[in-house]
């Protein structure tokens, strides 16, 4: 500034645009390198986007990284490498003195409600899996029983609504093809049609009068990371798609398109009192581990996979798979029973999986035209309160 107080003229002034400008062509530059080269020049970055949250990088959007740079950039990290070394980690015994201060700084970080908490005492837990997968104290939870549908979890609700044109919002303006997330209609027979212009969501909604709905329920890290069944339902097949493990907060879920379709997750379809009925568990950074009770067999972000796979597995017995114990059948674990009319039998409010660390529930279902929800974007809910109601 001048003796003063004013600033100097314009043409004086270049030297004070000078880092912007510099930061802005050496961002700019790595969308013309090649992709060996992007990644090895990018992993800092990499790194640094990794351990910061979205809203702490709006400030380079500011000086000309274009949103389909800061997405290139953000998929180049590893983040299932990451996720699982951070798995191991929270599996390292903690020692007793060290329990009580490492526990704290998450309780008062991610604002943790530890009265909740089935135990309180933080010397109990060994190590921070441990802690991450606390058990909630029952009288905490009551499960509405005056309405049909319930939370699974405790979370956030970033969108729900009617499904239109088989785009599923996973924030406002932001959207995802139905079909791209629940996989190609191979787990029942196609039904007999002679109409060739029929779409995915008509194969899922099955009764006259009725429509498909969504709804999103985001669990950030400091919640409680079960999730539970959100009502009377059957499920009869599980299909596994391996994938990568971004963030999914709504911060990332803005920028990054079809974000749920990326991620790795785990899709339970089956049928409900009215209709189709699906719960998707969608794994996050750090939450490669996503368990579910009554299925041994499932196992979550292995170290290889190819992209764009999936693995099926169908809960309906038929035939004489049922005497003959078929192994591809046989429901182990906690929690889940197989029926005479096939499928695995969940009651609302019934314990159904687990979360390393937190992450997102989608359910999409089928329910009469009438069905209205009992929310609104953004607020906070809790395992066993009413969605919504007929």
């Amino acid at each position: 500034m001048c003796r003063h107080g004013t600033l100097p003229p314009a043409r004086n002034r270049t030297w004070l645009r000078f880092p912007q400008l510099a930061l802005r062509r050496r961002l700019g530059a790595l969308s013309c390198m090649s992709r060996p080269a992007l990644r090895l020049r990018s992993w800092p970055v990499s790194f640094l986007l990794y351990l910061l949250s979205a809203s702490a990088l709006k400030p380079l959007a500011k000086v000309g990284w274009r949103p389909a740079s800061r997405v290139a950039l953000y998929k180049s990290i590893p983040t299932r490498l990451l996720s699982r070394a951070w798995g191991r980690l929270n599996q390292v015994e903690l020692p007793t003195w060290l329990r009580k201060p490492i526990l704290s700084l998450y309780i008062w970080t991610f604002n943790v409600n530890m009265q909740e908490a089935a135990v309180e005492d933080l010397h109990q837990y060994r190590n921070l899996g441990e802690f991450f997968r606390r058990r909630l104290k029952p009288q905490v939870r009551p499960v509405c029983t005056s309405h049909p549908l319930i939370s699974p979890a405790d979370g956030r609700i970033l969108h729900f609504g009617r499904v239109r044109n088989c785009e599923v919002e996973q924030v406002k303006g932001v959207t995802y093809s139905l079909e791209s997330f629940l996989g190609p209609y191979t787990w029942k027979a196609l039904p007999k049609s002679e109409d060739e212009s029929t779409t995915f969501r008509d194969l899922l909604v099955t009764k006259p009068g009725n429509d498909l709905y969504h709804c999103v329920v985001y669990l950030a890290p400091g919640d409680y990371h079960c999730f539970h069944s959100p009502t009377d339902w059957r499920v009869e097949h599980r299909r596994h798609f391996p994938g990568s493990l971004l963030s999914v907060s709504p911060g990332v879920a803005r920028w990054v398109k079809e974000l749920f379709c990326h991620n790795e997750r785990v899709a339970l379809t089956g049928r409900w009192a009215h209709g189709f009925f699906s719960l998707t568990a969608v794994g996050a950074t750090n939450v490669g581990s996503i368990r579910v009770y009554f299925d041994q067999d499932l196992h979550t972000n292995a170290p290889r996979y190819n992209k764009g796979s999936f693995n099926d597995r169908s809960y309906v017995v038929v035939g004489d798979q049922r005497a003959q114990g078929d192994a591809n059948t046989v429901i182990s674990g906690r929690g889940g029973v197989i029926t005479e009319e096939g499928g695995v039998a969940l009651q609302k409010g019934e314990a159904l999986g687990e979360f390393n660390l937190g992450s997102t529930i989608v359910l999409l279902f089928e329910a009469p035209d009438d069905f209205s929800f009992d929310l609104r974007a953004g607020q906070r809910i809790r395992y066993g309160e009413a969605l919504g109601s007929l």
